[in-house]
């Protein structure tokens, strides 16, 4: 009987060290996947976010150079034809 208490016991003690290993070669991976978010990730996110103000920044100048006076030019041209169309069927009503 003291056999298989002095077995368990034994047991026990070698299950406690090899949970105490795994945990920290556990922490010493948690440490590796902080360093690399903080080295590697970061520097992405970064840049990516780089080319969103640059993409954001183009899209405001060819809108405020481009499209905006199309868009206008459009409106005008768009209310002329418009015009001559209301003209030009009221003399041939009239």
């Amino acid at each position: 009987m003291t056999f298989v208490r002095d077995l368990a016991i034994v047991l026990l003690a070698v299950e406690s060290l090899v949970i105490g290993v795994v945990l920290i070669v556990l922490l010493i991976e948690v440490r590796n996947l902080i360093r690399l978010l903080r080295d590697e990730v970061k520097p992405i996110l970064s840049s990516a976010d780089e080319t969103v103000r640059t993409v954001r920044g183009t899209t405001t100048f060819v809108s405020d150079t481009f499209l905006s006076p199309m868009i206008r030019a459009t409106g005008f041209f768009s209310g002329v034809a418009q015009a001559l169309r209301i003209l030009t069927r009221r003399r041939r009503s009239g």
